[in-house]
């Protein structure tokens, strides 16, 4: 072996301790930085969640972080949309309150609109709200609670009030106003809502007694 192999050997041999080194140095930070930093990600997340949620429980006070109570429903379900739908189911006492559904409308005007459906245990709807849509501008984005006060025409009812008949818009013989110039987002948002409270009333026993999913298989 020259003098000149064994200089390029060891310059190898060099380069990839060094290159060893970093790529150990880079693991312990990134395993240092989740460490320090994964706790504070999940508080952090679970506060926006609880920030999204906590409008539609109509000022009910509950116990524990409500992710900690998620239900995923993959599909087939009997839920409205063509995707899982979530449930955080909410306690007072030790006690079942309200269940808040994550749910899709499938027949907006301009595609799927995500809501969030608030039920107590007596069946009556806290509150709704829209989480994702399409709609039109000026139009169907009303649906929106920073643009309209249609949504809160919701608030208190039930399968009871007004009857399952009943739950259409005014022009097609029922008791809910719909929007100027819209009546397909109002229709897919009225169908949607009437099929949670059916489901909720038909499956409510069934959802507060089910296993909790794991915050890794929210959708």
């Amino acid at each position: 072996m020259t003098h000149d192999d064994a200089s390029a050997g060891s310059s190898i041999w060099r380069g990839g301790l060094i290159l060893g080194v970093l790529a150990a140095l880079c693991t312990a930070l990134v395993a240092f930085t989740h460490r320090y930093t994964a706790p504070l990600i999940e508080a952090n997340e679970q506060a926006y969640l609880e920030q999204i949620l906590r409008p539609v429980l109509g000022g009910i006070e509950y116990q524990d972080e409500l992710s900690k109570s998620l239900l995923v429903l993959d599909l087939p379900h009997d839920l409205p949309g063509n995707e899982a739908a979530s449930i955080y189911r909410v306690y007072a006492d030790g006690e079942p309150a309200a269940a808040l559904f994550i749910v899709s409308a499938r027949q907006g005007f301009a595609g799927p609109i995500r809501l969030l459906i608030g039920v107590k245990v007596d069946g009556s709807i806290t509150s709704v709200r829209v989480l994702k849509h399409k709609e039109t501008p000026g139009l169907g984005d009303l649906i929106e609670s920073s643009k309209s006060d249609w949504l809160l025409q919701f608030d208190l009812t039930s399968l009871a009030s007004p009857v399952a008949e009943r739950w259409l818009i005014k022009r097609d013989g029922g008791d809910f106003d719909q929007l100027t110039g819209a009546s397909i987002t109002p229709r897919a948002i009225i169908k949607a809502i009437k099929e949670t409270l059916i489901y909720f009333e038909s499956n409510q026993d069934a959802l507060f007694s089910a296993e909790t999913t794991k915050q890794d298989d929210q959708p």
